[in-house]
C-alpha cells in the first residue's frame, strides 16, 4: 500500500511571463472544486491563487491525484498540458513544505520580501478551511509556515526597504513626477491592492487623489479614510484626461481601459505625460495604449525590474533566512509523516468517506 503524498504542483512568475499567468489566473475557485470533486485519491486541498502564482497544495493517496489536479486545471483554462509541464513547479514531501514557507514568508516573490503575500497565503488557507478541504496535514503544514515567516521577517531583514507593489508604483510616480503634491492620481479597484495603494499615495503627499470601483460603497469608505474624491466606474474614461497618474488593480477578467479611451484622452492633453500603472492579473489596460505618445504604462513585471535596486541590501539575508526555513520545516515534516503514516493505518477515513477527502473539492 502506497503512503499518502503531501504536494504542491502549479506555475509561477519564475517561469511563467505575465502573457501566460494572464491566461492561467483563475476566474473562478469554486468552479475549479467542483471540477476537482471526482478525483480519485484527494484528500485534502488549498489553492493560492495570486498575481504572480496558481499553486494547489494537496495531499493524494499517491501521485497520480497530484497529476489529475493538474489535468482537470489545464483542462478548466484550456490551457496545453504539455506547455504547462515545461513551466509548473512540482513538488512533494518535505520539499512541498520548505516551499510553502518561503512563499509565506516573500522568498519566492517577484519581489524579495513583498508583505503582500503573507495575506494571501492565509486567505487560501481560510478559503480552504470554509471549503472543508484541509485536514491534519495541511493544517500542521500551512500553521507552521505562519509561525515560520512571523519568525523570519522579526529576526532577519528580508523585509527592509521598498517591498510591496504600492510602494514600488508609487516610487516610480514620484521618479517621473517629482513631487507628487500637484499630481492628480485616479485609482481603479478597492481590492486590498488599489486601498494600499492608494494609501501609500497619500502618505507621499499626492492631494488630488480620487478612488473607483464597482462597488460604490467600499470606494466611498476608502474616500473617506484618505479624503479623496470618488469617481463612478463607468465614468472613468471621461475622467482619464485630468489625470496625470492612473493606478488599475481590479478583479475584472478583460481590460477596463482601452486605447481607444486612452488616446482620446491625451488628445485632450497632448502635452502632458500620463503615466498608467497596471497592477491587475489580467491586465487592467490593453497594452497597445503604451505606443501612444507621452502614455507611459507599466505593468507588475516591469514593477518587479524596477524592484531590483532595493533588492541587495535583502538578498544578503536570504542565506539566513533560509536556513531558518529549512530547519522548521525538517520539524515539521517529522511531525507530517507520523501524520501521513496514521492516515493509511487500518481504519482511517478514506477518500470519498465524511472526512476532509470527500469534501476537498466541494464549491
Amino acid at each position: 500500500m502506497s503512503e499518502p503524498c503531501l504536494f504542491v504542483v502549479g506555475a509561477t512568475h519564475h517561469l511563467a511571463p505575465l502573457e501566460v499567468r494572464e491566461r492561467l489566473a483563475l476566474a473562478s475557485e469554486s468552479g475549479l472544486r467542483g471540477d476537482l470533486a471526482g478525483v480519485p485519491g484527494l484528500r485534502e486541498l488549498a489553492v493560492l491563487n495570486t498575481c504572480n502564482r496558481v499553486e494547489f497544495y494537496g495531499v493524494g493517496d499517491d501521485g497520480g491525484a497530484m497529476e489529475a489536479v493538474q489535468a482537470a486545471y489545464c483542462a478548466r483554462q484550456n490551457f496545453d498540458p504539455a506547455e504547462f509541464k515545461r513551466i509548473r513547479i512540482r513538488l512533494t514531501g518535505r520539499d512541498a513544505a520548505f516551499h510553502l514557507f518561503e512563499v509565506a514568508s516573500g522568498l519566492d516573490s517577484q519581489l524579495l520580501g513583498e508583505n503582500e503575500i503573507f495575506g494571501q497565503v492565509k486567505e487560501a488557507y481560510a478559503t480552504a478551511q470554509t471549503c472543508g478541504s484541509t485536514g491534519a496535514v495541511l493544517n500542521r503544514v500551512f500553521q507552521k509556515a505562519f509561525q515560520a515567516a512571523k519568525h523570519v521577517r522579526t529576526h532577519t531583514g528580508i523585509s527592509s526597504g521598498t517591498v510591496s507593489v504600492a510602494n514600488v508604483a508609487v516610487d516610480l510616480a514620484a521618479s517621473i513626477f517629482g513631487s507628487l503634491a500637484g499630481a492628480r492620481v485616479l485609482v481603479l479597484g478597492t481590492g486590498e491592492i488599489g486601498e494600499g495603494t492608494a494609501r501609500a499615495f497619500k502618505s507621499r503627499g499626492a492631494a488630488g487623489l480620487a478612488v473607483a470601483g464597482r462597488r460604490l460603497d467600499r470606494a466611498t469608505e476608502i474616500a473617506g479614510d484618505l479624503g479623496a474624491d470618488i469617481v463612478g466606474f463607468d465614468e472613468r474614461d471621461a475622467h482619464l484626461s485630468e489625470c496625470d497618474i492612473v493606478v488599475c488593480s481590479t478583479a475584472a477578467p478583460h481590460s477596463v481601459l482601452s486605447r481607444t479611451a486612452v488616446a482620446s484622452a491625451m488628445r485632450k492633453r497632448p502635452a502632458r505625460p500620463l503615466l498608467l500603472i497596471d497592477l491587475a492579473m489580467p491586465r487592467d489596460v490593453e497594452s497597445s495604449a503604451a505606443d501612444l505618445q507621452n502614455v507611459f504604462l507599466y505593468n507588475l513585471d516591469d514593477l518587479a525590474r524596477i524592484a531590483e535596486q532595493n533588492r541587495a541590501a535583502r538578498e544578503a539575508e536570504i542565506g539566513k533566512c533560509r536556513a531558518i526555513l529549512a530547519q522548521r520545516a525538517d520539524g515539521v515534516w517529522s511531525q507530517v509523516q507520523r501524520l501521513l503514516a496514521r492516515a493509511n493505518e487500518p481504519g482511517s477515513v478514506a477518500p470519498g468517506d465524511s472526512g476532509a477527502a470527500g469534501q476537498a473539492a466541494a464549491p
